[in-house]
């Protein structure tokens, strides 16, 4: 007999979990350890495998079971382990909501428990018809509008791989859909059958956990097409309860939780962590060019990121992007515009980005690039790129972007070496490339409200130097940053230009 526990219970694809070790003790939850983004606690650690969006931080927790060719962890194509990894990734325990003992659960707790709440607003399932091509094939709700999800469940390029897993958005609304690839001897389907099975949230933070569901029934649809009724079993399970207004506000959220618990500097989806390995990954593949793109994040531009499918890998690079902007200095860049992970876009999303002022996004689309006025910075591969000449400069590494990038690189040895030497199974590299930038920010924006409020408001080099920065390399960088974050009543030391 199996326990119910947040996840869905066993419908009939499962197989039953095997048997924990003798003496095994139950994985604490990812969710409760880390909470790196959160200005509350910015130091918090995990395990050796950083959790996200599908892998434990608990020793002994579920791993990926292939990687891309990059190194960044991808789902498996085909998985023969049972789906134990929901063990592992099961919200806290019981003992929270039990009435022994009378002390009052902090707001924070209270968000926690609201945010491991069930937030799924529909589930769909997308085909690739040879006639008509990308078709929504099944969905529940039946009255939910899905118009153009099945652009983004399969995307542009799909039918070059076999497997994929896409995030992406739709409204107000985040979305999680994984496609297969299925050679099949018929004519009419012209060799090969393609489907996707996804869901939607009003939040990205907990899709993961429905990853290993989606790509067993996303075979099934392949292999039997038209049994929907374990993703009938699991909407009715795990569907959220949305307000008549329907705007996307799930109403077991306190009202008063948001202004509260989280810092508006900081994307709320950004309280979770990372991927395993992504991050790290994510360093290795753009090297030295990550300190343009920290750059860029922090003055909140337009980024867009085109790569051929697989799409998923891509759509982790667009969270490290956004985990490059983090602030938790409380007041700090309310009045920007925040800087939104639109994950995967198409040709259909081109509306919705002209109206963006800040965001970051991945595409397979190459008819992007010839629209320059919907991004400020283009990535290809691992070129960075603009066409508006105000932001060329930036592309340019200072000596001081170096510098941090090679005090970057010698931490990463010195946890690896500790790792491997003494088993340090409480730091990751996920969590210090989180740190190392969030508190790069922090020092950039204390220092300047300390010389904001100081008699002399002047930045100097002496004071530039003190942020990290090149006081000639940066110069611009630092002009834009003043401007962006309203220090309005900074003045610029002439000694900046020539110093």
């Amino acid at each position: 007999m199996v326990e119910r526990s947040d996840r869905a219970p066993l419908l009939d694809w499962e197989e039953v979990p095997s048997a924990e070790k003798p003496g095994g003790a139950a994985p604490v939850p990812a969710h409760a350890k880390d909470r790196l983004a959160s200005p509350s606690n910015s130091r918090a650690s995990s395990g050796c495998t950083a959790p996200g969006f599908g892998w434990s931080s608990s020793p002994g927790g579920p791993t990926p079971s292939r990687s891309n060719a990059d190194g960044c962890s991808a789902p498996p194509a085909t998985s023969t382990a049972p789906p134990a990894k929901d063990e592992a990734l099961r919200p806290d325990s019981e003992e929270h909501l039990s009435d022994s003992g009378s002390r009052e659960v902090p707001l924070e707790d209270r968000m926690v428990k609201w945010e491991e709440k069930d937030q799924i607003v529909s589930v769909f399932v997308v085909t690739f018809n040879t006639r008509s091509g990308n078709m929504l094939e099944w969905c529940l709700p039946k009255d939910m509008d899905l118009e153009g999800v099945e652009f983004k469940a399969i995307a542009s390029g799909s039918h070059r791989v076999t497997t994929d897993f896409i995030y992406f958005r739709k409204g107000s609304y985040f979305g999680l859909a994984c496609f297969a690839n299925m050679a099949v001897e018929s004519t009419v389907e012209r060799g090969a059958r393609m489907k996707s099975v996804g869901i939607l949230s009003p939040s990205y933070t907990l899709l993961y956990r429905y990853m290993s569901f989606l790509e067993h029934q996303v075979r099934l649809q392949l292999q039997s097409p038209g049994h929907y009724s374990p993703l009938e079993a699991f909407y009715e399970d795990k569907r959220a309860l949305l307000p008549p207004s329907g705007d996307g506000v799930v109403t077991a959220c306190p009202a008063n939780a948001w202004g509260v618990a989280i810092n508006h500097s900081m994307h709320p989806e950004m309280k979770i962590t990372h991927p395993a390995g992504c991050m790290s990954q994510f360093i290795r593949f753009f090297g030295e060019q990550i300190m343009v793109l920290w750059k860029l994040a922090l003055l909140r531009r337009r980024i867009l990121i085109f790569s051929p499918p697989p799409v998923g890998v891509v759509c982790y690079r667009v969270y490290c992007c956004c985990c490059l902007a983090n602030i938790s200095i409380p007041g700090i860049g309310v009045a920007v515009p925040e800087f939104r992970p639109f994950f995967y876009v198409n040709v259909a999303d081109i509306s919705a980005l002209e109206n963006e002022l800040s965001y970051v996004a991945c595409t397979t689309e190459k008819i992007f690039e010839e629209k320059k006025d919907l991004y400020d910075v283009y990535v290809d591969n691992q070129n960075v790129k603009t066409y508006r000449d105000g932001l060329k400069p930036l592309l340019r590494l200072s000596t001081a972007d170096r510098e941090k990038y090679r005090k970057l690189t010698e931490q990463r040895q010195m946890l690896l070496y500790s790792q491997e030497e003494n088993g340090d199974c409480v730091s990751s590299e996920e969590d210090l490339f989180i740190l190392f930038f969030l508190e790069q920010n922090n020092r950039i924006f204390q220092t300047l409200s300390e010389v904001a409020a100081s008699p002399d408001p002047t930045l100097t080099p002496e004071s530039v130097r003190a942020m990290g920065l090149d006081p000639h390399g940066d110069r611009l960088f630092l002009l834009h940053l003043l401007e962006i974050y309203g220090y309005d009543t900074l003045l610029v030391s002439e000694q900046l230009c020539c110093s």
